[in-house]
């Protein structure tokens, strides 16, 4: 499978975005860049445990002009390698 990118987050992981999920982004959130779902990964404002194979990691972005600031990169980790599944802005982090 076709790597985008890989991105090592906070906590030393290595995170990939695959070009089936970016295609998958980019169609359904046009308005996230790879950029920003690199920085998010990489210098997350928060990171929510969803389960322990999957992780939401966010960051702010203020200059958004709309009420969605926080970016959301949805991590799923199998046998301790992340992939990202999909990215989103939203109102809060939580």
């Amino acid at each position: 499978m076709n790597n985008v990118f890989e991105v090592i987050d906070k906590k030393g992981r290595k995170i990939r975005l695959t070009q089936k999920q970016w295609l998958h982004i980019n169609h359904n959130h046009p308005d996230v860049k790879q950029e920003e779902i690199e920085q998010t990964i990489g210098a997350p404002l928060k990171i929510v445990e969803k389960s322990k194979s999957k992780l939401f990691y966010y960051r702010f972005f203020k200059y958004k002009s709309s009420p969605f600031f926080f970016l959301r990169v949805i991590v799923k980790y199998l046998n301790s390698e992340g992939f990202i599944i999909t990215s989103y802005f939203v109102k809060e982090a939580h």
